[in-house]
C-alpha cells in the first residue's frame, strides 16, 4: 500500500519529547519559546507566536488585526472550514469570492467585486502549498485599506520571489496538525513583524493575561498555549524542514514528468517565481478515460491511496446557508471540487512508488 499520508518522527523529536517528560514543565515553557525563535528564523520575520492549533492561529490574527461583530472577511470557499469559521468566531461575516483554476487560489479580480464599506480584511489561503497572488491583492488591500491574513497553514517553507510564506500579510497563520508538512500533532504559529500584533496575540492565546504580570487581564483570551510537548516535536521537524520540502518538491516534479502528457489528467500549475511545497499535490480529472470518483476507486483497488480536499465547497453546506450563498455562485470552486485528486507525495514515497502511481493511472 502507498498511503496518502505518512507521519515521520524521527530519533530527534523522541529525544526532545523524553527531555520535556523528564523536565516535568509540559505546558507552555522554555521547548515553546525555543520553537518560536526558531520557526520565526525561519519565516524571516520578527515574531512567531505558537498557538494549539492552525484555527486558533486564525482566530488569534483576526482578533490582534481588530476584526469586530459586524466587520466581513474575505476569503475563498474552497478550503478547509477553519478558514471561514475563524471568521465567525469573531462575530465577524465571510465574504466568499471565487478561486483561480490553475493556482486554487483566491482570485483577485473577483475581491474588487466583494468590496463593501463593512469590508475589514482578506484572508487569501496558500493553498496546497503555493502562495497567493500577493502583488494583486496588496495593491487592492492598500487602496481600500484593509489587512491581510495569510492562511499558509499548507505553506510552511514555501516561497514567492524568494521570501517565505509567514511574510506575505499583516498576520500569517500556520497549522502544525499531523498531516502537515512539519508537525506537533496538534498545533499552529501566527507569524508578523508588528509588534502590537505580537502582543496581542499573547495576550488572546492566554486568557487575556499578560506573560509579564500574572492575573492581571487586559482583553478577552482563550486558552491557545501550545505545550511543550507540542514543541518538542516541532522543534525537530524545523530542523529537517529542508529535507522534507525537497523530498516533496522532487516526488512532486516524477509526477508531473509522468502524467503531464496524460490526456484528461492536469498536473498542478506552478509559477516560475514560486517554490510550491506541495502538502498535497492535486491533480484535476478532465475528460480522463474515467470519472474522478471512478479513478478513486481504481486507485484503491491498486492500493494507492488519495484524497479529495475539497469535496464540496464551502457555501454548498448546510452551516453557511445563513450567508445566502447558492449553487452556482463560484463556479471555478464547485467545478475544481468535483474535478481534483490529491496523489501521494511525502517524504516516505519512493521513485518506485513514483513509477507505480504513474502506471496505474495511465493503464486505468
Amino acid at each position: 500500500m502507498i498511503p496518502a499520508v505518512k507521519i515521520i518522527i524521527g530519533e530527534k523529536e523522541k529525544e526532545l519529547v523524553k527531555e520535556v517528560l523528564d523536565s516535568g514543565m509540559l505546558a507552555q515553557g522554555p521547548k515553546v519559546k525555543e520553537f518560536e525563535e526558531k520557526f520565526a528564523q525561519l519565516c524571516n520575520v520578527n515574531y512567531a507566536i505558537a498557538v494549539n492549533n492552525g484555527t486558533a492561529a486564525l482566530h488569534s490574527a483576526l482578533f490582534a488585526i481588530g476584526i469586530k461583530p459586524g466587520d466581513e472577511v474575505i476569503t475563498v470557499p474552497f478550503t478547509f472550514v477553519a478558514t471561514a469559521n475563524s471568521i465567525i468566531m469573531q462575530g465577524a461575516k465571510p465574504v466568499f469570492v471565487d478561486v483561480k483554476k490553475d493556482t486554487f487560489n483566491i482570485d483577485p479580480e473577483k475581491i474588487k467585486e466583494a468590496i463593501t464599506p463593512k469590508t475589514k480584511a482578506i484572508i487569501p489561503v496558500d493553498l496546497y502549498g503555493q502562495i497567493y497572488d500577493y502583488k494583486a491583492i496588496k495593491e487592492i488591500a492598500d487602496e481600500h485599506n484593509l489587512k491581510i491574513v495569510e492562511d499558509a497553514a499548507q505553506a510552511v517553507n514555501a516561497e514567492l520571489d524568494g521570501k517565505k510564506s509567514g511574510t506575505f500579510g499583516d498576520a500569517s497563520t500556520f497549522s502544525f496538525y499531523a498531516t502537515k508538512n512539519i508537525i506537533s500533532g496538534e498545533g499552529g504559529a501566527v507569524t508578523t513583524n508588528d509588534p502590537e500584533i505580537a502582543e496581542k496575540i499573547k495576550l488572546f492565546r492566554n486568557h487575556g493575561q499578560s506573560e509579564k504580570q500574572r492575573y492581571e487581564y487586559y482583553c478577552l483570551g482563550y486558552n491557545y498555549r501550545m505545550m511543550d510537548l507540542q514543541a518538542a516535536i516541532a522543534l525537530g521537524q524545523v530542523e529537517r524542514v529542508e529535507e522534507i520540502t525537497n523530498r516533496r518538491i522532487e516526488n512532486a516534479g516524477l509526477l508531473t514528468k509522468g502524467l503531464k502528457d496524460v490526456e484528461g489528467i492536469t498536473p498542478p500549475f506552478v509559477k516560475p517565481n514560486l517554490k510550491h511545497v506541495f502538502h498535497q499535490y492535486t491533480i484535476r480529472v478532465n475528460g480522463f478515460k474515467l470519472t474522478r470518483d471512478e479513478l478513486i476507486e481504481h486507485l484503491k483497488k491498486n492500493d494507492i491511496g488519495c484524497g479529495v480536499y475539497y469535496p464540496k465547497p464551502l457555501h454548498l453546506h448546510s452551516w453557511f446557508a445563513k450567508l445566502g450563498y447558492k449553487e452556482g455562485d463560484f463556479p471555478v470552486s464547485e467545478r475544481l471540487s468535483k474535478q481534483v485528486i490529491s496523489l501521494p507525495v511525502h517524504p516516505s514515497v519512493s521513485p518506485a512508488d513514483i513509477d507505480r502511481i504513474i502506471e496505474v493511472i495511465k493503464n486505468a
